[in-house]
């Protein structure tokens, strides 16, 4: 039997996260439970904890992200029994897709769930120029931001987009932005979209210019572009996880995807 994942959880849930080397934060979890509660769920024993999964709704699709089991309890059907809860809720909402990321070990476990690789999602880290300033080219525009991510991922995701650009600031172009995310590790590029390939150089170095060091972003395999832009400016892959997808086949565009809106867990 699961239950819901509450706000006293938060902590132990970061706790256990920072062990596994994993980059998310109390405001990441705070959104999560206030968006879509009865997606963030928990396994527990008595008053043992044994794992935690969350996931978000967008509007026809959802992201299943933070699927964490305690290392004593791995291997004995945990994982499954929050990954089908999470599943469940989704699509329950009435969404026709979900996506998650899956790291080498987690491949197989969501492909006998149902999910198929659809691209690989590369953690790119370089450096940034400390944070010199910042020099938008045009406002704030969120109807625009919100048709670019959309041209990209398929799917409007308004929510995902306020709150992460809330935290941090974006720069638009024509039909192009990119939001640079504070986080006591340095600094994250995402979410960045652009709907021709040519708008990305300048607002890449317009990020630079205002971010502080060092510099993340994640980054689908599938946009080329991207791989080559970030390659020039000394950025080097540090990891890479699998993109994967169950249901309805997204109208998924990589190469207008520059970079994911966060870390992994919500897309």
């Amino acid at each position: 039997m699961l239950s819901p994942f509450l706000t006293s959880d938060i902590d132990p849930f970061l706790t256990m996260a920072s062990t596994e080397g994993w980059l998310c934060g109390k405001w990441e979890m705070e959104f999560l439970l206030q968006t879509f509660p009865q997606g963030c769920l928990v396994k527990r024993s008595g008053s043992e904890t044994l794992g935690y999964i969350t996931s978000l709704r967008h509007d026809k699709s959802g992201w299943i992200g933070n699927l964490l089991v305690a290392p004593q309890a791995r291997r004995g059907g945990i994982g499954t029994e929050l990954m089908q809860g999470a599943i469940h809720a989704l699509l329950d909402a009435g969404v026709e897709t979900v996506w998650l990321t899956a790291s080498a070990k987690g491949v197989e476990l969501y492909r006998r769930l149902g999910f198929t690789a659809i691209d690989s999602i590369n953690r790119w880290v370089g450096e940034g120029s400390g944070g010199t300033g910042w020099s938008p080219f045009s406002p704030w525009d969120p109807e625009m931001v919100r048709h670019v991510d959309c041209a990209g991922w398929g799917d409007r995701r308004e929510a995902l987009l306020h709150v992460t650009s809330g935290r941090g600031h974006v720069i638009c172009d024509n039909y192009s932005f990119v939001c640079i995310q504070p986080w006591p590790q340095g600094t994250q590029l995402g979410p960045w979209g652009t709907l021709l390939e040519g708008q990305a150089a300048p607002l890449l170095d317009l990020a630079l210019a205002a971010a502080g060091t060092p510099v993340f972003l994640d980054v689908p395999a599938g946009n080329v572009a991207a791989a080559v832009l970030l390659s020039r400016k000394g950025f080097s892959i540090k990891g890479s996880n699998t993109l994967m997808y169950l249901g309805v086949r997204p109208k998924y565009s990589p190469q207008k995807v520059f970079a994911l809106a966060s870390m992994g867990s919500m897309g």
